[in-house]
């Protein structure tokens, strides 16, 4: 690939106004200037950027009248970006995080000019004190963080994706609102041939958190895992995951409260139209299996 042009999009709330500025202001440090930043105001109007903040490249922000979820946030931006025609590849950051090194978009234009058929790249993500939650390594088990490699998922709060891949695969799913839009596009992504890269040297920093502290967290994690696997697995292999998943379910969840919304999620995922079903190839569930993630977990 010849060197790709780079954008950045992120998407915001407007309820963290001094951690997007400390963001943009890290992308602003970057030793190669992104050609685009693109933000978008999910629900909110945006305040101005480029002078404040002496940003670089061209600046286009986007005020959305509601709030269309992380996925449908992103698909706004790129959106825009496509509308441009000018970008190969872009960088989607959460808007509470932080590019603590100034060579992040110069590491992953490198990325993408050493090989062609790469879709994803996964970010590592560490607070700040260094330390990355097992939930957020795209392995099963207590895999080491600073382990690189080619995966089967990555994180949304940062990644890049390649407008290509996206062109072939489609965008986010928006009507998850939020939990499992990755996992949907890395299946599709892995089905059309692109590589998923884990690359660790990649840090952005993010706050602790935890995603249970999302009021709706536990019935749409149940509703999107079960519209994930009804638009992307074989069908035996539907059953397989879900049964699995319930009973780790059961075996994690202590709060009534959230047991109670799951279930309710969990028959919402099954009672709503999933979407589009377009189940992966039998050899790209081997292949994900192979990579140490199969899909029926």
């Amino acid at each position: 690939m010849v060197e790709p042009r780079i954008a950045v999009a992120v998407v915001t709330m407007g309820n963290r106004p001094a951690d997007v500025d400390a963001l943009l202001e890290s992308v602003a440090k970057q030793d190669l200037a992104p050609a685009r930043i693109v933000i978008v105001g999910n629900g909110c109007r945006l305040p101005e950027f480029a002078r404040r903040l002496s940003l670089p490249g061209e600046v286009t922000t986007i005020d959305v009248e509601e709030n269309l979820g992380c996925p449908g946030g992103r698909n706004v931006a790129l959106a825009r970006l496509r509308e441009f025609g000018d970008v190969d590849v872009v960088v989607e950051l959460d808007d509470d995080g932080l590019l603590v090194d100034a060579d992040v978009l110069r590491r992953v234009r490198d990325l993408y000019v050493a090989d062609p058929r790469l879709g994803i790249v996964g970010f590592r993500i560490a607070d700040e004190h260094g330390e990355t939650q097992q939930r957020h390594v795209p392995r099963v088990g207590r895999s080491d963080p600073l382990r690189g490699g080619y995966v089967t998922g990555f994180l949304g709060g940062g990644h890049a994706l390649s407008m290509a891949m996206l062109a072939e695969t489609g965008d986010w799913p928006a009507e998850f609102f939020f939990a499992h839009e990755e996992t949907d596009l890395a299946w599709r992504a892995a089905d059309a041939g692109w590589k998923i890269l884990y690359a660790p040297q990649l840090l952005l920093q993010h706050p602790k958190t935890s995603p249970a502290r999302h009021a709706i967290y536990y019935r749409v994690n149940a509703r999107n895992r079960v519209w994930l696997v009804r638009r992307r697995l074989p069908l035996p292999l539907v059953p397989v995951h879900l049964g699995v998943w319930t009973l780790l379910t059961l075996a994690r969840t202590r709060s009534p409260a959230g047991l109670k919304a799951w279930l309710a999620g969990f028959l919402e995922g099954l009672r709503e139209p999933a979407g589009e079903r377009r189940p992966m190839r039998w050899r790209t569930v081997w292949r994900l299996s192979r990579l140490g993630r199969p899909p029926v977990i």
